[in-house]
C-alpha cells in the first residue's frame, strides 16, 4: 500500500511539473491580470492615442509629440523608472527629424542584467487625402492598440513583479522605415537581450477565432514554442504567422534586433491580408474589438512571464 501510495504521488508530481504549474500560477495572477486588463482600462487608453487631438501621430508633429507626452505620463504613472536614470525619451534625428522613442525600465531581482523588451510603435501616417480633419488616419489598431499594450504590461509586471530587467519601448518613426528601432538598436549590447515582444495591431479578432494570435517569424527561434508551452491549459493560443508572403518578420521593430540575433518577434492578430482599414483614415476606435484588445494583452502577459523571471530562455534567432 505505502508503494502504491508513493508511486501516486510521484504521477501527480510528474503532473504538476510536466503542465499544471502554469495553470496553478496563472490562476494566481489572472485575478491580478482580469483587475487590471479590462475594457475600461483599454479603451481608454486607446481612444486617447487614436483620437483627432494627436492629428494621426505623423513624425515631425505637434501631434506625434503629444503622443509621446501622453506616453510618458502613463510610464510615469505605472512607476517605470526613466530610461537611463535621466529621461524616458531617447532622442534621434533621421533625415532632418527629430525624433523620440519613448522608454521606461522596470528592474529585474535576481536577474536584473538580463532584460526583455515589450515594444511597440506609437508613430502613424498622419493625415491621408487632404489637410481636414476627416483625412486625419488616427490608426487605432496601428498601433494604439500595441501602445495600450505596453501600458497594461507594465501595470502588471509591476504588481506580480519579474526577476529579469524588463525595458517597455514605444518606438517612433516605424511608419517611415523602422527608424526608431534601428537607432536603438544600435546603443545596445544585444548578448544582454534575452528576447524582444513586438506588438503590432491587435484590436481585431484573428481569422483562427477569439483568443487567438500569430508571431512572425516563428520558426527562426524557439520564442514560439515556448510561448506555445506556457499557453496549455489556458483559453489562448499562438500560431506561427499564416502571412508569410508578406513578410512581416522583416516589417515590423522586431527586425533591427532580430538581425542582431536577439530572438525578437511581433505578435499582432489582424488578417492583414482582409483589412481595409490598414493605413486608412477609417482605422478609427470604432473599428476595434475591445474584448479582443483585452484577450490579447493577457495572452501575452501569460505567454511571456516565465522569459520575464528566468523561467525561459528563447534560442538565439537564426
Amino acid at each position: 500500500m505505502k508503494n502504491i501510495k508513493r508511486k501516486l504521488w510521484v504521477s501527480l508530481a510528474a503532473l504538476v511539473l510536466t503542465g499544471s504549474v502554469f495553470a496553478q500560477v496563472s490562476k494566481k495572477d489572472q485575478k491580478i491580470l482580469n483587475k487590471i486588463v479590462t475594457v475600461p482600462y483599454v479603451t481608454e487608453r486607446v481612444s486617447t492615442l487614436a483620437s483627432d487631438e494627436m492629428e494621426g501621430r505623423k513624425i515631425g508633429t505637434e501631434g506625434v509629440e503629444k503622443a509621446a507626452n501622453y506616453i510618458e505620463k502613463n510610464f510615469k504613472k505605472i512607476g517605470l523608472k526613466p530610461f537611463e536614470n535621466k529621461s524616458y525619451r531617447q532622442k534621434f534625428v533621421t533625415n532632418d527629424i527629430p525624433m523620440e522613442n519613448v522608454i521606461g525600465i522596470l528592474e529585474g531581482k535576481s536577474k536584473k542584467d538580463e532584460y526583455v523588451i515589450y515594444s511597440a510603435h506609437y508613430d502613424h501616417i498622419g493625415y491621408s487625402g487632404g489637410t481636414e480633419k476627416e483625412h486625419i488616419a488616427n490608426g487605432a489598431d496601428d498601433n494604439a492598440s500595441g501602445v495600450t499594450a505596453l501600458f497594461a504590461l507594465a501595470k502588471y509586471f509591476k504588481k506580480v513583479g519579474n526577476e529579469r530587467t524588463i525595458i517597455f519601448i514605444a518606438f517612433s518613426g516605424e511608419e517611415s522605415g523602422l527608424l526608431g528601432s534601428k537607432h536603438y538598436a544600435t546603443t545596445i549590447d544585444p548578448a544582454k537581450i534575452v528576447a524582444g515582444i513586438n506588438i503590432e495591431m491587435i484590436g481585431k479578432v484573428f481569422n483562427e477565432g477569439e483568443k487567438n494570435a500569430f508571431l512572425t517569424g516563428f520558426d527562426r527561434s524557439s520564442l514560439g514554442t515556448l510561448i506555445q508551452e506556457n499557453l496549455e491549459g489556458t483559453d489562448y493560443k499562438l500560431i506561427p504567422d499564416p502571412y508569410t508572403k508578406f513578410k512581416l518578420f522583416y516589417r515590423s521593430d522586431n527586425a533591427p534586433l532580430a538581425k542582431l540575433g536577439v530572438p525578437a518577434h511581433t505578435f499582432s492578430s489582424d488578417a492583414i491580408d482582409k483589412d481595409k482599414h490598414y493605413h486608412q483614415v477609417t482605422d478609427e476606435v470604432e473599428t476595434l474589438n475591445m474584448e479582443n484588445l483585452v484577450d490579447m494583452i493577457k495572452l501575452i502577459a501569460l505567454g511571456t512571464q516565465d522569459i520575464v523571471n528566468g523561467k525561459d530562455t528563447p534560442s538565439r534567432v537564426k
